[in-house]
């Protein structure tokens, strides 16, 4: 009975997860083709995540009766500034690479975000070095070798930007770990973290966006020079949905991590991969040779690879080491494998509302 009700509460959150995680990736392709202004988006649902956090915020505050961690500009500037920088351009190159790539592409490239977070965990002594890590970036590595070898739809700038994207992921990954880890801070929960991380983000993408999108959009009709009242409405609605799907994914990942187990998270993530890959041949018409499949087949044994060990690895680590254990996935498990149970209870508030 047991295992019966923990199946039945799983499986509608790992689905509430892909709607969010699926609808998003496949929203960011759509908006670029409509709104050509990748970090503007960007800088927009960042502004959107922090009023909807704020929101989260005050209510967990009014149930709870207990204030929530709050950091002043100069601790925040010293302290959480490299993980915010490193975060919003992430997010902001993910973006603008929807300009060029295919979302197939864009999936199976910002897989490798893994083996970054595997070097900066090295150099960060997070990860010790082990046969089965060199084995997991041989089949990660080789894998998306193979899949962009002499594929019909790839595009050398696009894959530069979900590359850069998913070096920065590895460095964002870490340092929102050690940053989450400093129990001074007060920073263990995922909605704290991104209340204070957003504005920093918004100044450390806003000279990017003012470089390279600042000219070109004081000229368009998008936005300034539009002729119909009409279309600056249908504007602002596509940006705001862009923003729930965001503080929506957060809000799934940290559901599920935190009602079942991170290794749900990573499992549930391989799937989501092979979910994204079938639809966007189905609906986008993304062309993927028998190469490129098995390039993809090698990635995904990798990952798996890697999710088997880490689980291997905490059933004899986290009595001893609770809160050492570094995470792989590149979506929000470093964020919520920390997570307190205190905190989770409180969070109860914030769920009926996270790129």
């Amino acid at each position: 009975m047991a295992a019966a009700g923990g199946a039945a509460l799983t499986a509608p959150l790992v689905l509430l997860y892909y709607g969010f995680s699926i609808g998003i990736t496949f929203y960011n392709k759509w908006m670029m083709k409509s709104f050509p202004f990748p970090l503007l988006v960007t800088l927009l649902h960042l502004l959107l995540i922090f009023g909807l956090s704020a929101i989260a915020r005050s209510l967990a505050r009014c149930r709870s009766g207990r204030p929530r961690a709050a950091l002043s500009w100069g601790d925040c500037l010293r302290r959480a500034a490299p993980a915010a920088l490193s975060t919003s351009l992430d997010i902001g190159l993910s973006n603008w690479s929807f300009l060029y790539v295919t979302v197939s592409l864009y999936t199976m490239t910002k897989s490798s975000a893994i083996l970054f977070i595997l070097l900066f965990s090295l150099l960060f002594k997070l990860e010790e070095l082990r046969v089965a890590l060199l084995l997991v970036v041989l089949l990660i590595a080789g894998g998306l070798f193979m899949f962009t070898y002499k594929s019909t739809q790839f595009n050398a700038q696009g894959f530069v930007l979900v590359l850069c994207a998913s070096f920065l992921g590895g460095i964002r990954w870490t340092l929102t770990q050690i940053l989450m880890q400093k129990a001074d801070l007060g920073l263990q929960n995922p909605i704290d973290i991104m209340f204070h991380l957003q504005p920093l983000m918004f100044l450390g993408l806003l000279p990017l966006f003012a470089v390279f999108e600042g000219l070109p959009l004081s000229v368009s009709e998008k936005l300034f020079r539009f002729h119909e009242a009409g279309m600056l409405f249908s504007l602002v609605g596509k940006l705001f949905l862009g923003g729930i799907l965001a503080f929506g994914l957060g809000f799934s990942e940290f559901l599920l991590v935190s009602r079942t187990s991170s290794l749900t998270l990573s499992i549930a993530g391989i799937f989501k991969e092979i979910c994204i890959l079938f639809l966007a041949t189905r609906l986008l018409g993304d062309r993927l040779s028998l190469l490129n499949w098995l390039g993809f087949a090698v990635c995904l044994s990798g990952i798996s690879l890697h999710v088997i060990l880490k689980a291997m690895n905490s059933k004899g680590e986290n009595a001893l080491k609770p809160h050492k254990e570094a995470s792989s996935d590149p979506d929000l498990e470093l964020l919520l494998r920390h997570t307190n149970r205190g905190e989770e209870e409180e969070e109860d508030v914030e769920t009926p509302q996270h790129h």
